[in-house]
């Protein structure tokens, strides 16, 4: 019962926005909500949104440009291909506050020092926006999300009378060592994204490009100003911390971690390799196993650079160890006697890795420190075959 009359509530919301020209009262305000990181991945970099408040009018709406629709069709091959549309969505602020209650998130909100001619504007602008035909873009998780719409908006409406200054930005970092500061390394999730993600985010960041993050987007507007004629305001009025979350205790539990797991598939890789050296065999299973699970990792790679609109996938160099040609010679690598080209291929391989770790010295890519000894254990095993290939070819 209480969620049919929420929806009824939304629903007369949207119909008595969308009906009539609404001019806001000069109690009216307009500010910025700032949501902090929750627990799960995907908000693990917090939120951003648009409130929009008149007690005169009896109006205390969130716009959220968050929001995406799970009927859409082909719903999981169009957010694998980049191609899903997020939308501008809007409903009442006590709902969306109770939400990130609920997930124990904090909200700051910063009330905007605009004139009553801007409100309106931006008001304006909201509703324009929220429209069925105009409420869809497409979502880039650098460029175009939820937090670089705050900023595009109040430009859009202020123009040139915005100002934003940097001297809150005191150290350059690239994107990767931004979503490294909201995420831990050592997880699954951290793990994930720099093994997804290419070199496009190992490049230093502008001061207006940190505001792909919700609380750049908070600092951003703390240090903006409004310029009328020969004068000038603080963008911000006043800034109110509507909930402070209660800290919880994060543990992460180093027996699980990226890093173990693969220093153990690591020494079980070198260990292979040891006793094959000693009896001066080969693991024929244990190369076959590893062509494969490379080379489909590397498959699913250069889909995600090629095949994908999303701009951070693109000139992925882990493609260097995992290498999808290697999936062509699985068959061939698992034989007793393969032929003698797979030694060229093999040497070729090393190539690959002695370049991956250029790219990571130079900075061109900084790849996950968790794969570190999978890498030289893929190292080492590959070298022992160039020299086990070497000598079946002479005997």
């Amino acid at each position: 019962m209480k969620k049919l009359f929420l929806i009824l509530v939304l629903f007369s919301t949207s119909i008595s926005l969308y009906a009539q020209k609404i001019t806001l009262s000069e109690n009216a305000e307009i500010s910025i909500l700032t949501i902090g990181p929750g627990q799960q991945l995907y908000d693990s970099f917090g939120h951003n949104a648009f409130r929009v408040k008149d007690p005169t009018q009896n109006i205390d709406v969130v716009y959220n440009y968050g929001t995406y629709d799970f009927d859409t069709p082909n719903f999981y091959l169009k957010f694998a291909q980049g191609k899903l549309m997020y939308q501008l969505a809007f409903n009442n602020y006590k709902p969306f506050y109770n939400y990130y209650v609920r997930q124990n998130r904090w909200i700051k909100e910063q009330v905007l020092n605009v004139s009553p001619s801007e409100k309106q504007a931006m008001f304006d602008f909201l509703l324009n926006n929220a429209k069925p035909e105009n409420k869809d873009y497409k979502y880039d998780f650098l460029f175009d999300n939820c937090a670089t719409r705050i900023s595009d908006v109040m430009v859009n409406v202020l123009g040139d009378d915005l100002v934003f200054s940097d001297d809150h930005i005191t150290e350059e970092y690239t994107f990767r060592e931004l979503i490294q500061k909201n995420v831990y390394w050592n997880s699954w999730g951290s793990f994930g994204m720099d093994v997804a993600i290419g070199a496009v985010v190992d490049r230093n960041a502008t001061t207006w490009q940190y505001q792909f993050l919700p609380q750049y987007v908070f600092e951003a507007a703390a240090n903006a100003s409004i310029t009328a004629g020969k004068s000038s305001h603080d963008l911000v009025k006043k800034t109110n911390a509507i909930y402070e979350s209660t800290k919880n205790e994060t543990s992460s539990n180093f027996l699980l971690s990226p890093l173990f797991t693969f220093c153990i598939l690591g020494l079980l890789i070198i260990i292979i390799t040891y006793n094959d050296f000693k009896k001066g065999t080969r693991s024929r299973y244990l190369d076959g196993i590893l062509f494969f699970t490379t080379g489909i990792i590397g498959v699913l790679l250069l889909l995600l650079w090629l095949a994908t609109d999303h701009s951070t996938t693109a000139a992925n160099y882990n493609l260097l160890w995992a290498f999808p040609l290697s999936l062509l010679f699985v068959f061939e690598i698992s034989k007793k006697n393969p032929k003698s080209w797979i030694r060229k291929y093999v040497f070729f391989q090393i190539l690959l890795l002695a370049l991956l770790c250029i790219h990571w010295i130079t900075g061109v890519q900084i790849f996950a420190y968790g794969l570190i000894p999978l890498l030289l254990a893929l190292a080492i095993r590959a070298i022992y075959l160039l020299k086990f290939f070497s000598l079946q070819s002479k005997n």
